[in-house]
């Protein structure tokens, strides 16, 4: 199932230590409580949303309004002798996931009702078709938005020239 579900990872190789990474990371990173409703004016070196442990961290970047296609990104860091390995997933959020995955059945369901229990071989690969123009529309959205999210990491680890 995780294959059908819009993501994607990546290994960065970092001359910084661990906690210049985590250091880093938090300087440009709010631990936001959305349930809390007093969400305050963001800062300017304000980069990302989430939270940040000891040896990873889960972040997304700041948006003013909401996306669907915004990946979560899961991270992983590891100290070696010269510096540090940045294991990176980006993923759906779980709502969005979950969305994906429900529509996706629902356009499944639907083809095969049309298919065999009406035998309307036409509304069957309508709906076919709409389950997976769902998932490709999904997949380019969802790549858009991580090398957006890429670009602001790297940037932010000084492992990018800028642009």
């Amino acid at each position: 199932m995780i294959k059908y579900l819009p993501h994607h990872s990546e290994v960065l190789v970092s001359s910084m230590t661990c906690e210049d990474v985590i250091a880093r990371l938090e300087s440009v990173t709010k631990d936001v409580d959305y349930l809390s409703g007093t969400l305050v004016g963001q800062q300017e070196e304000q980069l990302f949303n989430g939270k940040i442990n000891e040896d990873s961290f889960r972040l997304s970047k700041v948006v003013k309004r909401a996306d669907s296609f915004l990946p979560l990104i899961k991270g992983k860091i590891e100290p070696t002798r010269a510096g540090c390995i940045i294991f990176l997933d980006y993923q759906l959020f779980p709502g969005a996931s979950f969305f994906m995955v429900f529509w996706s059945i629902v356009t499944l369901v639907m083809g095969m009702f049309f298919l065999f229990g009406q035998e309307e071989p036409m509304f069957a690969a309508v709906s076919f078709a709409v389950g997976l123009g769902n998932v490709f529309f999904a997949w380019s959205h969802f790549k858009r938005k991580v090398k957006k999210s890429q670009q602001i990491f790297h940037k932010m680890l000084s492992l990018q020239k800028n642009r």
